[in-house]
This record gives C-alpha cells, structure tokens and sequence, in this order.
C-alpha cells in the first residue's frame, strides 16, 4: 500500500503550517495505523524536503503532537504486517473531532 499519494502531498500543500490554527481547523489529512497495534498518527502537515509529519499520535493512551518520518511509516514490520493508510479516512475531519474520539 502507498502510505502516500500525490493527491495527499497536494492536500498538505493546500492546508500549509497548523501551528497558529484552532484545533477545529485544523484538517487531519491523512490517518495511520499499525494493524495489531495501538498507534495511530494523525497527519497534519508534511514536509517533502525531509519526508516528515507533524500531527497527533496516539499510543497506548498517551496522546501528543509531534513529528515522524515517512521513512518511520514505511519499514516499521512486525510478524510481515506494516504500517497502513486508513483508505477510507475523510481528509475534512478535524484534530479537535480526533481528539473528542468523534473520529477514529
């Protein structure tokens, strides 16, 4: 699975920086997670000059914003199971629906 796509960059580019936006503006454009595990990041930026995220990682319940690599994303495999693109993810719900659990 491509864990990103030319229409997910150009999402990206559309939104730019989140920093000085309210939670409920900021878009979550893309979802990942690991299919036996407890992670999930929430995208909401991405660098392509240094092929990292900034969004919202949830494991095992201790939430935080922060980065990780694509790099990160693409060779982590457990028992060959790897990280997975929620297909079906909508890329207009907010880090403040996330973060209410109004979106999973």
């Amino acid at each position: 699975m491509k864990l990103l796509t030319s229409k997910i960059i150009e999402d990206f580019a559309k939104q730019g920086l989140t920093g000085e936006l309210p939670d409920s503006e900021k878009k979550v454009i893309a979802k990942y997670f690991f299919p036996v595990g407890s992670t999930i990041w929430y995208a909401l930026e991405y660098n392509p000059k240094e092929s990292e995220f900034f969004g919202y990682i949830v494991k095992s319940g201790h939430n935080k914003l922060g980065y990780f690599e694509l790099e990160e994303l693409e060779y982590v495999t457990i028992d060959g199971l790897h990280v997975e693109r929620d297909l079906d993810w909508e890329s207009n719900t907010t880090l403040e629906e996330v973060k209410r659990g109004d979106k999973e």
